[in-house]
């Protein structure tokens, strides 16, 4: 394979910030800001890779000309698809049937930013784009069919001839590079993290490759089945992809999407050592809009240095039928609370900010009981609404934790009982009788046992009683302005 350099920082454009980037002409970032925003990525904070996110929504097909025209001095000395990187999001028309051409327009832009981009370093070896990321890849064929419609479609028909006699399309437009592309797989549901390896074995059997990067999700996992099943679910991934990579040599790179909220990673720029040590065999992280715009610069560009500087290393292991247990009770427990929380996660969701000029993908979280379908906004805008009124989405399930597996968890991530003291900071303890009927003081001892009630921000905690009230009493006024607010004093939106 071509690559020399596998990043330890992806830059992504998930929004989760609360405070607007000075270079924003909106509050909500999209267009000619996301072209600044990968620049900015790149030159100021450090970052050496930008994921630039086709599904769902309206980008720009003409990032790499953009940037190479308008940052041509940095680009110059930092080379694209050698030095740092564009790497594209598409559409999975498996499950999106709606945006599926999108995926298609994307790939038959690839050889054309590979144009422009030898133009400019005067050298034809130069290659921009050569991956694209998957989402919500739950087979080795879907992986596989974005692959080969690549090689067979897009690059392939440059050697065809319009008809017989004449010349090959190469010969008439320019050849088409790469001539192939790399496919990383995004898994995100709970069955298919647990057949990662799988996934990955299979789509690898026919080719010969030296590496694959593999994509984690962590927020959606937590969306659906709660905080302790999306840490293990990982954990157990990132075995199975280590094992794999052992017994067929070839080297697997996951990458881990964590967010800033515990819910979602607790990734953040004064708190990175949690994810590094409690996820060592990932080699990279990414880092989203909190984590670039909620904090000082300074303390932004040391946190990235600290991450480059560190190596992975081999994962934790554990006992995963042990895990396996727990996950099912607290998703259990985590399911019956969310989907009597729904309507009113709904309800808040609405005053919650938008912060990117996009669409986010189609949800997993679905359950069909007698009540219905539930549907529910995305893991950012769900965590946002549930931290506002101080009933921090990590602690839905906890009470299904025996003090064993409390000690299991902690085994496998040190910094577990510190994530969930970060979360309950956030805490309105009359927000508990929100819970299921008869759970409410359940909830309450389990906090108060593993020493959770010791730190509630009171001021926090009052600003999430006054949202409900006036949630409750249906005065809406403010409430955005409230959502900022908590979000301030948190370091995230959601």
């Amino acid at each position: 394979m071509r690559r020399l350099k596998i990043p330890r920082v992806m830059s992504t454009q998930h929004p989760d910030n609360v405070n607007i980037p000075f270079f924003a002409r909106d509050s909500a970032l999209g267009g000619e800001d996301e072209i600044t925003e990968a620049y900015y990525a790149f030159a100021h904070l450090g970052i050496d890779e930008q994921m630039w996110d086709y599904e769902g929504k309206e980008v720009d097909i003409f990032v790499v000309k953009k940037l190479l025209t308008r940052y041509g001095d940095f680009f110059r000395k930092n080379v694209l698809g050698k030095d740092v990187f564009i790497t594209y999001r598409v559409p999975n028309p498996t499950i999106e049937k709606t945006e599926g051409k999108v995926l298609i327009e994307t790939l038959e832009s690839i050889p054309r930013s590979s144009d422009v981009a030898q133009i400019f370093y005067g050298d034809e070896n130069i290659v921009p784009i050569f991956e694209v990321i998957l989402p919500m890849t739950t087979s080795a064929q879907e992986i596989n069919r974005v692959y080969y419609y690549y090689k067979k479609y897009v690059a392939g028909v440059q050697e065809y001839k319009f008809y017989p006699g004449d010349v090959k399309i190469k010969d008439w437009v320019g050849e088409f590079k790469p001539e192939e592309i790399e496919v990383i797989p995004l898994i995100e549901n709970k069955e298919s993290m647990l057949i990662s390896d799988k996934i990955v074995e299979e789509y690898l059997k026919d080719k010969n490759f030296e590496y694959i990067r593999v994509f984690l999700a962590r927020s959606d996992p937590a969306l659906n089945y709660g905080l302790v099943s999306a840490v293990l679910l990982n954990k157990i991934a990132l075995i199975k992809l280590w094992e794999l990579s052992e017994k067929i040599s070839v080297e697997i790179y996951p990458i881990i999407g964590v967010g800033s909220p515990p819910f979602r990673g607790n990734f953040k720029p004064t708190n990175i050592e949690n994810c590094l040590s409690g996820y060592p065999s990932v080699q990279t992280f990414t880092v989203q809009s909190a984590f670039k715009y909620d904090y000082p610069p300074d303390i932004i560009r040391n946190a990235i240095n600290e991450i480059k500087f560190r190596k992975r290393g081999k994962p934790i292991y554990f006992e995963f039928d042990r895990a396996l247990q727990i996950i099912e009770k607290f998703t259990e427990e985590y399911t019956k609370q969310i989907e009597h929380l729904s309507n009113l996660i709904n309800s808040i969701a609405k005053f919650v900010p938008d912060r990117r000029k996009r669409k986010l993908h189609i949800g997993l979280f679905g359950y069909s009981r007698n009540m219905g379908k539930i549907k529910l906004p995305r893991a950012i805008r769900f965590t946002a609404s549930l931290y506002s009124i101080g009933l921090p989405p990590e602690i839905i399930g906890i009470i299904t934790l025996s003090d064993k597996d409390i000690e299991l968890i902690s085994d496998v991530n040190k910094y577990f009982i510190e994530d969930m003291k970060d979360a309950t900071k956030f805490l309105n303890e009359e927000s508990l009788h929100l819970l299921l009927p008869r759970t409410s003081n359940i909830y309450k001892k389990k906090l108060y046992d593993m020493g959770l009630l010791d730190n509630i921000n009171p001021e926090y905690a009052q600003l999430a009683k006054i949202f409900l009230e006036k949630l409750k009493s249906g005065d809406f006024s403010n409430l955005i302005d409230l959502v900022l607010e908590m979000g301030c004093i948190r370091g995230f939106l959601g």
